[in-house]
């Protein structure tokens, strides 16, 4: 579906309704709890290297002069390789993140429409997505970077526009990384309230797994995503070939 169309089915789409999503959103993840926990268990392993990234630096001037670290001041050095490598390791972990979380969404379809295949958790590692994902995620650092100026209130309005980011890279191949934030922000705009108290509730909802020694909440932390599937799925409408 290229942008023109998609943008007159957002324009026509129906509200987002809470109760329908949310009710969808449990009874999917009683089907995707574990393919969620494989996600998230990926997501951390596949950061993993970027962390190192930024911790590196630190180590090695922590071997080179053990004392360092005692000092009250950072040294300019340290403090120019750390503003360097932060950028660098934030559009990294974004890059995966969007990765991951498009390929959730993939398989939520799967199991929603009871499609046929296995369930392909690096579908969009593939070099054409992951170059359009680090566009979109250099957009989405500079979209946050402006919501920080305005005192965190433009954070609170993009929360909406940027959770839904993942959804039109997953079902909208022919976008390109601009088309997805303008689709993102068309949709999000016309039903913020709505999408904004189903982020949140989801978002509470996903964090109910610390009450189970903590470790449940890594079973249950995806489910923050699955309204998502069906916010775009009962609005612009899910492609069998996505």
């Amino acid at each position: 579906m290229n942008f023109t169309n998609l943008s007159e089915r957002i324009k026509q789409s129906p509200p987002v309704e809470f109760g329908t999503v949310f009710n969808n959103s449990v009874e999917l993840f009683k089907k995707v709890w574990l393919q969620g926990f494989l996600t998230l268990v990926l997501t951390f392993v596949s950061i993993l290297p970027f962390y190192l990234l930024i911790y590196l630096p630190m180590i090695a001037m922590g071997i080179s002069d053990p004392d360092v670290f005692e000092q009250q001041e950072i040294t300019p050095a340290f403090a120019g390789l750390m503003s360097l490598i932060a950028p660098i390791f934030s559009v990294g972990a974004m890059t995966v993140g969007i990765c991951l979380n498009a390929a959730f969404l993939r398989i939520c379809r799967k199991y929603d429409l009871n499609e046929m295949g296995r369930d392909d958790y690096f579908y969009y590692f593939k070099k054409q997505y992951l170059i359009k994902a680090l566009i979109l995620s250099l957009i989405m650092l500079g979209l946050s970077l402006l919501g920080v100026l305005t005192c965190g209130l433009g954070i609170v309005y993009l929360v909406v526009p940027m959770s839904l980011f993942p959804a039109f890279f997953a079902f909208d191949k022919e976008l390109t990384a601009l088309e997805i934030v303008k689709a993102g922000f068309a949709l999000g705009n016309k039903n913020w309230l709505m999408i904004f108290l189903l982020v949140i509730v989801a978002g509470l909802v996903a964090q109910l797994g610390i009450i189970l020694c903590l470790v449940g909440v890594f079973f249950t932390a995806m489910f923050s995503k699955i309204p998502i599937y069906f916010i775009y799925k009962d609005t612009v409408g899910i492609s069998m070939d996505a």
